[in-house]
């Protein structure tokens, strides 16, 4: 190759070559197929070799005759089966040599003149029965500067050659169509509609109207090889003439260089086009991603608000508590502070018992209950929240997977799929550890240490109903000591009736004001231990979110630098094309 082309050849193919390896690289970011990136491989090398012209078509529509005709000898084996299993590579030799280089190549080396600047391919038949021969071919063809397209005129264009050329055509491949067997179509008007026939649906399946070149590689051959008389007769029926024509003179080098130097840009923009659409699938997949997270959020704030609006009403049950204290305290003062009940005060250690138990009654028990109560729920709420939401992503995980699997390729959905399940593993460790008793104690120990600071009662492992009585002590302690030196009558006119409102003022007085430490402290309590759960939910599906984030950036900027690459590609083209 390196002898036919000029210097702006070569700075085009320097152009190609640099092209090329970026591309290899965003393809390896994306996690391309190796066949993707050995293809963008081996077209840089093919930049170096001589013209690719390979020959596709089902396993009988008479390629290898149609190769042998173009060859000038029955150098290939013709059949009636499949007889070519492996890619022919056919190139300029002094002698006939064979050589296997490769599990599916076998190397063929002709004295053939023209075969001095090109190489020559025969693949196997495209037919869906032979499996393997169509993904060979199918394999080969996106490496090929120009595609030889054999069909039959018997049966031309049939559907699996409908969907093979459509295949072909995704590549930016130049095509040429050959309807072998012409010779068997023997009315004008039937040549005329199966060219019509040919023509019109591969200009719909190419876009472009591509050459058509009726012949009969039989007849073709047929005259090379014999002597016979009707040698003339047989090359002007095999209509042969004006294919070879066009191979040996039209398609010259300037041409052939052009199609070559045109090979790895519809390679490029075929493979940008494919990895596109994994760009965008990754995104829709993304998109639901983040919608999730979004969900996460929502939920995580309308938790919250339910628990903040939820835990006002389970405070009021303590609330209930201290405000029937305060009306028995009231009913207390107007049944038992008045003068006809003075011989009745004037005993302390009675007086205090009925204290106890007609104002304080259960209230150390009642009050531990009952917080003990809220604290249960707090966090039993904080358990089914954390369980609720890894069940959410988990359920997220299985619904998506069947969509994304075979769509989206590579380590994305393996990096995804590892990062939920360890979310998920991570909350079932979290929700089979939990032991909501252990926690409901140190919750429970928490506010009663608080409030007990804050009450300055004093230390010591005191229930919470015990410190609320204990807090509410130096009222009744106030009534015991309504008795001294004063006198009965003092007592009855101007003493009890100021004890008994001043009792009701400060045991409501004492009252509010714990209620309002007992809401300050457990309100506290609330938001720490709210804040804590809503950040484990948030440290647990971290990496999920970074992986999530990520990604997106790193799918804009590979979207971006596959939109330049693509806009070089097409500079590249024009320049291709108006190269001398």
């Amino acid at each position: 190759m390196q002898r036919i082309i000029s210097e702006e050849h070569n700075l085009l193919i320097q152009q190609e070559r640099s092209l090329l390896e970026e591309l290899r690289v965003q393809l390896t970011r994306l996690d391309a197929d190796e066949d993707d990136l050995n293809l963008l491989k081996s077209s840089l090398a093919q930049l170096d070799e001589l013209f690719l012209l390979v020959v596709v078509g089902e396993f009988n529509a008479g390629k290898t005759a149609f190769l042998n005709a173009m060859l000038g000898q029955r150098l290939l084996t013709e059949g009636v089966t499949p007889t070519t299993d492996n890619i022919h590579l056919l190139r300029y030799g002094p002698e006939i040599r064979k050589e296997t280089i490769d599990e599916d190549i076998l190397v063929l080396e002709m004295p053939v003149e023209w075969l001095t600047e090109i190489n020559l391919v025969d693949t196997p038949g495209t037919n869906a029965v032979i499996k393997r021969h169509q993904k060979i071919t199918e394999h080969f063809v996106p490496r090929s500067d120009l595609v030889l397209f054999v069909t039959s005129a018997d049966r031309p264009f049939s559907e699996s050659e409908r969907t093979f050329l459509e295949q072909i055509r995704q590549w930016g491949k130049k095509i040429l169509i050959v309807v072998n067997k012409f010779d068997l179509i023997s009315g004008e008007e039937d040549r005329r509609q199966i060219l019509e026939f040919v023509g019109d649906n591969a200009t719909q399946l190419l876009g472009t109207e591509p050459e058509i070149f009726p012949v009969s590689a039989r007849q073709a051959l047929e005259a090379k090889t014999t002597g016979k008389e009707k040698a003339d007769t047989l090359w002007q029926e095999s209509q042969f003439e004006k294919l070879e024509t066009f191979m040996l003179e039209t398609l010259d080098t300037k041409e052939r260089i052009r199609l070559k130097l045109e090979n790895p840009i519809g390679i490029s923009q075929r493979l940008i086009e494919k990895y596109s659409e994994v760009i965008q699938n990754r995104r829709e997949v993304l998109t639901d991603d983040f919608k999730t997270l979004d969900t996460i959020d929502e939920q995580l704030e309308a938790y919250q608000m339910d628990m903040r609006r939820d835990f006002k009403y389970q405070l009021s049950h303590v609330d209930n508590l201290l405000f029937e204290m305060a009306e028995r305290g009231d009913q207390y003062a107007d049944t038992n502070l008045r003068i006809t009940n003075v011989f009745s005060l004037l005993n302390s250690d009675a007086l205090r018992a009925s204290f106890e138990r007609d104002v304080v009654g259960e209230l150390s028990r009642d009050a531990d209950q009952q917080i003990n109560e809220l604290i249960d729920w707090m966090i039993d709420k904080d358990y089914r929240q954390w369980r609720d939401i890894m069940e959410y992503l988990n359920r997220r995980s299985v619904i998506h997977a069947d969509r994304i699997v075979g769509t989206v390729q590579g380590d994305f959905e393996f990096n995804r799929q590892a990062m939920l399940n360890q979310i998920g593993r991570s909350a079932r460790e979290v929700v089979d550890s939990y032991d909501k008793e252990a926690e409901s104690l140190k919750l429970a120990e928490q506010v009663q240490r608080s409030l007990v600071q804050t009450a300055a009662v004093g230390a010591g492992a005191i229930g919470l109903g015990s410190a609320l009585v204990a807090i509410l002590s130096a009222t009744w302690m106030d009534v015991t000591g309504v008795v001294g030196a004063s006198a009965v009558a003092a007592l009855g006119l101007y003493i009890l009736p100021a004890r008994k409102d001043r009792f009701k003022k400060e045991l409501r007085e004492q009252i509010n004001a714990l209620r309002d430490n007992l809401h300050d402290v457990m309100t506290r309590q609330f938001e720490n231990e709210m804040g804590e759960s809503i950040l484990r939910v948030r440290e647990a599906i971290a990496p999920y979110t970074r992986f999530v984030r990520v990604e997106r950036d790193k799918l804009e900027n590979l979207d971006a630098a596959f939109k330049e690459t693509q806009t070089t590609l097409r500079n590249i083209r024009i320049q291709v094309q108006n190269v001398q």
